[in-house]
C-alpha cells in the first residue's frame, strides 16, 4: 500500500511561484508513474500533469503548459510540481496520484491512477 503526502500548497499572487511537493511511502517509488491532478471549487477534477516512472516521459494539460513543470527525485521518493505564472484560475486542491500498473507509462485518466494523496490547496489571488 503506497501513502502520497502533499505539501507546499497556500496562498499566493497572481504571477507568483509555487512547489508542490508529494512525499511517497509504503512502495517502490521508482515503479510507479505519478500524476497530479486538481480540483477547483463546484468543479470536476481535472489532470495538470503526469510524470513516467522513469521521468523521461511527461504530459502537461494545455492550461499549465510552459508555467508548471513536473519532476521526481527517486533518492527521495518524491515528486514535484513547480509552478510558475500563477493566474486566479489555478486555484484549486491540487492531489498526487500514483499508478502501479500500464508500464510505467505517463496517464492523463485519473482512473488509471491507484492512489491518491490527500491533498494540498493552492489559492492565487488576483
Amino acid at each position: 500500500q503506497v501513502q502520497l503526502v502533499e505539501s507546499g500548497g497556500g496562498l499566493v499572487q497572481a504571477g507568483g511561484s509555487l512547489r508542490l511537493s508529494c512525499a511517497a511511502s509504503g512502495g517502490t517509488f521508482s515503479s510507479y508513474a505519478m500524476g497530479w491532478f486538481r480540483q477547483a471549487p463546484g468543479k470536476e477534477r481535472e489532470f495538470v500533469v503526469c510524470i513516467s516512472r522513469s521521468g523521461g516521459i511527461t504530459y502537461y494539460a494545455d492550461s499549465v503548459k510552459g508555467r508548471f513543470t513536473i519532476s521526481r527525485d527517486a533518492a527521495k521518493n518524491t515528486v514535484y510540481l513547480q509552478m510558475n505564472s500563477l493566474k486566479p484560475e489555478d486555484t484549486a486542491v491540487y492531489y498526487c496520484a500514483a499508478s502501479s500498473k500500464y508500464y510505467g507509462l505517463p496517464q492523463r485518466d485519473s482512473t488509471k491512477y491507484d492512489y491518491w494523496g490527500q491533498g494540498t490547496l493552492v489559492t492565487v489571488s488576483s
